[in-house]
This record gives C-alpha cells, sequence and structure tokens, in this order.
C-alpha cells in the first residue's frame, strides 16, 4: 500500500504546553519554554513531522491586549526555540472570546477543529497519522473532531513523554 503524499503533524497548543500559562499572556517578557520542549521538537522534526501550533487567544476578543500583542508574544516563544535549535512549522490562533450562552462558537475556537482544518488543508497535512499534543481537555476534542490522536500533557505526562509516544508510534508502524 503506498503511503500518502500529505505529511503527519503534531498540533500543539501554546499556553501549558510549550510555554508557562500565564493568564491572557500579553508581555513578551513573560515567555519561559517548558521543560524539554526544545529537544521535543527537534525529536519531532527528526521524525518528520510538521508542527503547527493552534492556539485560542480570547484576550484578544475580550478586550484585554492587542493582536500585536499576541505576535510579539509568539515572537519571543520563537526566538527562545531557535536559541535551543527547535523551529515551529506554522502558527494558527483564535482571537475569538467564547460565545455568548446560547450562540455558536466560533468554528475556529477550540474545541471546534477549524484551525486543525485550515492547517491542514494549507500545508498538505494528513489529519489521520496526525496528532494534537495540548494541557486541556478541549486541545485534545479539537484534535479528535479534526481526525487526529492525541495526548493531554498534565502531571502525569510531560511534553517529552508525549513526544516519545508518537515518535515510538510511529517507528512501530513502520
Amino acid at each position: 500500500m503506498k503511503e500518502s503524499p500529505l505529511r503527519p503533524a503534531v498540533f500543539l497548543d501554546r499556553d501549558g504546553t510549550l510555554i508557562e500559562d500565564r493568564h491572557y499572556l500579553a508581555d513578551p517578557a513573560l515567555v519561559r519554554l517548558l521543560s524539554g520542549v526544545s529537544e521535543g521538537l527537534r525529536r519531532l522534526h527528526d521524525a518528520e513531522y510538521v508542527t503547527v501550533v493552534v492556539t485560542n487567544q480570547s484576550g484578544i476578543g475580550r478586550g484585554m491586549f492587542a493582536e500585536a500583542d499576541y505576535h510579539r508574544v509568539h515572537a519571543e516563544m520563537l526566538r527562545q526555540l531557535a536559541a535551543e535549535g527547535a523551529t515551529i512549522d506554522a502558527a494558527y490562533f483564535c482571537p475569538a472570546a467564547p460565545a455568548a450562552e446560547g450562540c455558536e462558537e466560533h468554528p475556529d475556537r477550540k474545541p471546534s477543529p477549524g484551525m486543525l482544518l485550515r492547517a491542514a488543508t494549507d500545508l498538505g497535512l494528513d489529519l489521520a497519522r496526525s496528532w494534537t499534543i495540548g494541557d486541556k481537555p478541549r486541545d485534545i476534542e479539537a484534535g479528535q473532531r479534526a481526525g487526529c490522536r492525541g495526548i493531554q500533557v498534565g502531571p502525569d505526562i510531560d511534553f517529552a513523554a508525549a513526544v516519545e509516544r508518537i515518535v515510538l508510534s510511529r517507528e512501530a508502524r513502520g
């Protein structure tokens, strides 16, 4: 059976997964990579996974910070990753605030899969061979709704362990 020309990806939540979770982070000076993230990203790239950040940024929609603040924080995260020899291939963010009760959520706001589906189209990704890593159930649900497998990081599993599980599962498939 011929393998799909589409590439597998790992979709990554940002706050609490790649960097310390700071409520409504708008100050680049507060960006701190979590332990094992740079090494894990290098390992994912070595295993030929595309890495894509997908992050809800409702602070923009709530008027707590500007979109420019999000971009400055993102740039600082990328700078810190680059200093450790790691990269992210793409990033998508949803600036929408949660919908009012009884209203429909924005299709990009996790747990909706909009950002993942858009990334798959934009980047030529195979969602069936892709994964999601996040620290909240909504991150994993977004991935599942897009057709991916997911791993929730937390006290029992850190980023490095999640990456190891993904890489080993791919190696086992050959």
